[in-house]
């Protein structure tokens, strides 16, 4: 197992709170959709004996500032002031302390997004990928669709040729083999764009493209600050 499921609410409140969205950018959730936390959740394990991921509601604020993310006035779960360490294209990295726990992740929003149905409304989506060194994670892959998954489906995160399989839960997806997650992270380093697919509980399709622009810069900057 590679997380401590007893501080993985403190860590998803506090990133949650770490990424807000220019207000142009945020929609009204699919019927029946919760709105998401503001980035992923701690991983449950994979099946056939899933963990239940959690994943607090939480509703980011609108900041007037469009051209990258904002750092909040204060944390969530009773932890540090989440800290821009930089910002890298559409890449943001940033470090922050939870359950006395030093976090550092990089996180971007899509550049594009598609449903079909068409214009389907959605909550916020995003890739994060975080580092805890107390927890021997190191850039582990997750992604905020913006809606709850169609149940026991897979999504797909595909960079350039490869494509990586995505087990879900709730409104979280996490790369299936972990065996690939080095491979992912490899692929995006020296990629241009991810593209994650995945279907709704009310089957609605979704195809979000990442840029990779930044990536490289980010994910060596929470390395230097997480080690």
């Amino acid at each position: 197992m590679r997380i401590d499921r007893g501080w993985g609410l403190a860590f998803a409140l506090l990133v949650a709170a770490a990424f807000t969205i220019p207000a142009a950018a945020q929609q009204s959730p699919e019927p029946g959709a919760t709105p998401p936390a503001a980035a992923a959740p701690a991983k449950p394990k994979p099946k056939p004996v899933p963990k239940p991921a959690t994943n607090p509601a939480a509703n980011p604020a609108a900041t007037a500032t469009p051209a990258k993310p904002a750092v909040p006035a204060a944390a969530a779960a009773g932890g540090a002031q989440p800290r821009l360490l930089g910002q890298y294209g559409e890449w943001g990295a940033y470090t922050a302390t939870a359950a006395g726990k030093k976090i550092c992740f990089a996180i971007a929003k899509p550049t594009s997004s598609q449903t079909s149905p068409p214009n389907r409304p959605r909550n916020p989506t995003y890739m994060f990928i975080a580092t805890r060194p107390a927890d021997k994670v190191s850039n582990e892959v997750s992604i905020i669709i913006g809606y709850p998954f169609k149940p026991s489906s897979e999504a797909s995160a595909a960079v350039g040729a490869t494509s990586f399989a995505l087990y879900t839960q709730q409104d979280g997806a996490w790369i299936k083999n972990a065996a690939e997650e080095a491979q992912m992270i490899d692929a995006m380093r020296a990629g241009d764009t991810a593209v994650v697919k995945g279907v709704s509980a009310k089957g609605t399709q979704s195809t979000d493209s990442y840029t990779l622009k930044g990536i490289s810069q980010a994910l060596d900057r929470t390395a230097r600050e997480c080690p």
